[in-house]
């Protein structure tokens, strides 16, 4: 899936719903509120990336797309047991970790219309490839 949400599927979310998944599914790697431990931080970080070693590459401070943050919980989480949360539960805790990192306002409902509009701070941080793929 792109930035411009092609493929999201129907759902939505809020960051109240997205709590209750959050603490459910995630907070036993990511901590309470995204604040990291024992795995990756999801919050905080801004102003850490434009250094020569970036130091705290989070959601907010690095991904330059919501839909990114989306299609990585689809596939890859919780750890233990990947693409077991349904896509409502996803676009909660999306929407639960962007309002905790103070991107989206927390009334704020993401579905496939609204979450690729979301603007991450770090959009623009990015260099385009122009070099064709090349598959062996």
């Amino acid at each position: 899936m792109g930035p411009d949400g092609a493929g999201l599927p129907p759902g939505r979310g809020t960051p109240k719903e997205g709590e209750a998944v959050y603490a459910a599914k995630c907070q036993a790697c990511h901590g309470e509120k995204g604040v990291g431990r024992p795995n990756d931080t999801l919050v905080g970080g801004f102003g850490t990336i434009a250094s020569d070693r970036p130091a705290v590459k989070t959601v907010g401070s690095y991904w330059p797309y919501a839909t990114t943050l989306f299609d990585y919980i689809r596939r890859a989480m919780p750890f233990a047991s990947p693409g077991s949360l349904t896509a409502d539960e996803i676009y909660a805790a999306s929407a639960y970790i962007l309002a905790e990192a103070k991107i989206i306002d927390k009334s704020m409902v993401l579905d496939a219309q609204t979450l690729p509009r979301v603007e991450m701070p770090n959009r623009h941080g990015f260099v385009s490839d122009p070099r064709p793929e090349v598959f062996k």
